[in-house]
C-alpha cells in the first residue's frame, strides 16, 4: 500500500507540474494555440515588426496600455490630430503624444504625413485605442476590441461635419487644405505596416472584416478614418 500511495503522489504531482506550465505559458508567455499537421502545439506571436519598415519608437508611459493576453485578430484604422488646439499647425508629433499621455489613451503605431512610422506602445501591451463599440461580424469583441486589435493612428482630419465632433465652430477653417485628407507618403508607409502584421498574424485576414475603421466599431461616437480616406490605396 506504501508503495501505490507513493506512485499515486508521483502521478498527481507530475500532472500538477504539468497544468501549472501550461497555465504558466499561456499568461505568462502570451501564446496562441495553432493547429499544425493535425497536433495542437503553443506558438508565441512575432510581436517585432520588420526592420525594413524603419520605426522609430516613441513609446507612451506603461499606464497607456494593459499586458495582451489574447490573440490579436484585427487591425483598426484611425486619424488623429490637434487641430482642437492648434488648427494651423495640427500635426506636431511631440503634442499628440501629450494629448494621448493626457486623455489615458494609445495606439501602437502613428504615422505622420511624411509616413514615416512612430512605435508608441508594443504589439505584445494593450493600448487604448477602440473604446466602447461592437463589430457585426465578431459580436464577442463587444466593447473589448482593444484585446485583439492592433492600432494605428494616421495624423490626418476629415471632412467638416466628421470634425464637428472634435471642434469649436469657425475652428475648421482655420486649418490649412493641405492638412485635411491624407498623403500618398501615408497611404505607402500603412500598406507596407499592414503587410507586415499579415505576415506575422495569420488571424489578421487581408479583408474588411479584420481591418476596420474605428468608425465603423463606434460610429455614434467616432467618424474616423473618415469618408476622406481611400480604403483602395491599401488593397481593398
Amino acid at each position: 500500500m506504501k508503495k501505490i500511495a507513493t506512485i499515486l503522489c508521483v502521478v498527481m504531482f507530475v500532472n500538477g507540474c504539468s497544468n501549472v506550465a501550461t497555465t504558466n505559458v499561456e499568461r505568462d508567455e502570451e501564446v496562441s494555440l495553432v493547429k499544425k499537421e493535425d497536433e495542437l502545439t503553443y506558438k508565441k506571436p512575432n510581436t517585432n515588426p520588420s526592420e525594413s519598415l524603419h520605426i522609430t519608437p516613441y513609446y507612451l508611459p506603461d499606464e497607456n496600455s494593459r499586458r495582451r493576453t489574447a490573440e490579436v485578430t484585427h487591425v483598426m484604422i484611425h486619424y488623429t490630430s490637434n487641430a482642437a488646439r492648434n488648427p494651423q499647425n495640427p500635426y506636431m508629433l511631440e503634442n499628440i503624444y501629450s494629448l494621448f499621455e493626457e486623455y489615458g489613451v494609445s495606439a501602437h503605431y502613428i504615422i505622420n504625413r511624411e509616413g514615416n512610422i512612430f512605435q508608441l506602445v508594443d504589439e505584445n501591451r494593450v493600448a487604448f485605442h477602440a473604446g466602447k463599440g461592437m463589430d457585426l461580424n465578431f459580436l464577442e469583441y463587444r466593447n473589448n476590441m482593444n484585446e485583439y486589435s492592433i492600432g494605428i493612428e494616421l495624423m490626418a482630419i476629415g471632412t467638416k461635419e466628421e470634425m464637428s465632433l472634435n471642434l469649436k465652430e469657425g475652428q475648421y477653417e482655420l486649418i490649412p487644405t493641405s492638412h485635411i485628407g491624407y498623403t500618398d507618403e501615408q497611404y505607402d508607409s500603412l500598406a507596407k505596416l499592414l503587410e507586415d502584421l499579415y505576415e506575422r498574424y495569420p488571424k489578421v485576414l487581408r479583408n474588411r472584416e479584420n481591418v476596420v475603421g474605428h468608425d465603423e466599431y463606434a460610429p455614434v461616437r467616432k467618424s474616423d478614418p473618415g469618408s476622406l480616406f481611400e480604403w483602395e490605396r491599401i488593397g481593398f
